[in-house]
């Protein structure tokens, strides 16, 4: 596969798409040092960041406090975008349809049913014992009794799989169930996420590319996993780092290093670099 430095259009990117968990995070859920002096280097030069990832948009933006204001927001997988502090897009699931989610997953026994709703999420009481890992990811989370007696407007519904089981449940349960009506999409091991149809990063990227006037040519896309390859095959400029799943290689042109490498600030100060000339 191709290393990063033989793109030699660096130069010419002006929009970043890049996933969080084990792409711009290293395993221990850090970013790079020095990101915020990246992010603003990047806007001088005309270069949008955007994080793009499974989580809610005001989880992103409390991970980027310096700049949660000025740059854009690919939440929930591409269900909700903020740009400046504002949202301007959202997908919202009907409320039978994630019923029948909670019903279908309380079913199959093996995970915790998660209710996206923007800035909130609603879990059921028993969720309580993996809260330390759910948090990680809501920061506002609402334990109800049933959450089949919740209505609310909802953009993303995901179920958080503790033995690490999402390939095994996707292929067996939830793929065949929901996979005509749903966008269904293992997010690493332990979830799995459902948005409606046509919802995923790579429809972000292209919303969002079409909001800001830049072309999809012009745009890079850096990712890790499955819920990845819609943004790496909808951008000009597609990189996975060092540590991607199998397979995905067939959805990216280059590789960089690592998360633990620190590979998406090495991408950035390569991008930099070809501004300058």
């Amino acid at each position: 596969m191709l290393d990063y430095t033989q793109d030699r259009d660096l130069a010419k990117i002006r929009l970043i798409a890049c996933d969080m968990d084990r792409t711009l995070l290293a395993d221990d859920k850090s970013q790079p040092e020095g990101m915020p002096e990246r992010i603003a280097a990047l806007a001088a030069a005309g270069v949008v960041f955007c994080p793009a990832s499974g989580r809610p948009g005001p989880t992103l933006q409390m991970m980027f406090p310096e700049h949660a204001d000025d740059m854009a927001f690919l939440g929930d997988n591409g269900a909700a975008i903020t740009y400046h502090g504002e949202l301007v897009y959202k997908s919202l699931i009907a409320p039978a349809l994630y019923h029948e989610l909670t019903r279908a997953t309380l079913e199959e026994g093996s995970g915790v049913p998660v209710l996206c709703a923007f800035d909130r999420a609603y879990v059921p009481a028993f969720g309580r014992a993996h809260h330390e890992a759910l948090s990680v990811y809501y920061k506002k989370i609402i334990y109800v009794d049933a959450l089949e007696d919740v209505d609310v407007e909802a953009n993303k519904y995901t179920i958080y799989l503790p033995g690490n089981n999402s390939h095994e449940a996707y292929g067996a349960t939830f793929a065949p169930a929901f996979s005509d009506r749903l966008c269904v999409a293992c997010a690493g091991v332990e979830w799995i996420d459902f948005m409606n149809p046509g919802v995923n990063k790579g429809e972000g990227v292209r919303h969002l590319c079409e909001l800001l006037g830049i072309d999809l040519a012009d745009a890079a896309a850096v990712g890790d996993t499955m819920n990845d390859t819609e943004m790496l095959d909808a951008a000009g400029h597609s990189f996975i780092v060092a540590n991607a799943t199998p397979g995905m290689e067939e959805h990216a042109d280059y590789q960089i290093p690592s998360n633990n490498e620190r590979g998406v600030a090495t991408l950035i100060d390569a991008i930099l670099a070809a501004k300058r000339g």
